[in-house]
């Protein structure tokens, strides 16, 4: 489950998410993304078939409409996420 904090500046939006042990995103996202992993594991499934693991202190970044993402977690993830 996601619980989130979020500051909308425009059509920007500067989040705090933090997802719990299990959690599956339910869409393939196509919005571009900053992210940082603040706590946690979190994995990414991208669009052809490739997964990143990302751990505390890693960040990733994708364009809007580059590559579909869905992000899963096996353990508790706290994210700072700019989209």
């Amino acid at each position: 489950m996601p619980y989130w904090r979020t500051l909308k500046i425009e059509n920007i939006r500067i989040r705090m998410v933090e997802y719990t042990a299990g959690y599956v995103a339910d869409h393939w996202c196509h919005r571009g993304h900053v992210l940082l992993v603040l706590e946690g594991e979190l994995d990414t499934l991208l669009e052809y078939e490739r997964t990143l693991k990302l751990i505390a202190s890693m960040s990733y970044k994708v364009a809007d409409e580059a590559e579909q993402h869905r992000s899963f977690t096996i353990t508790e993830a706290k994210l700072f996420i700019v989209d």
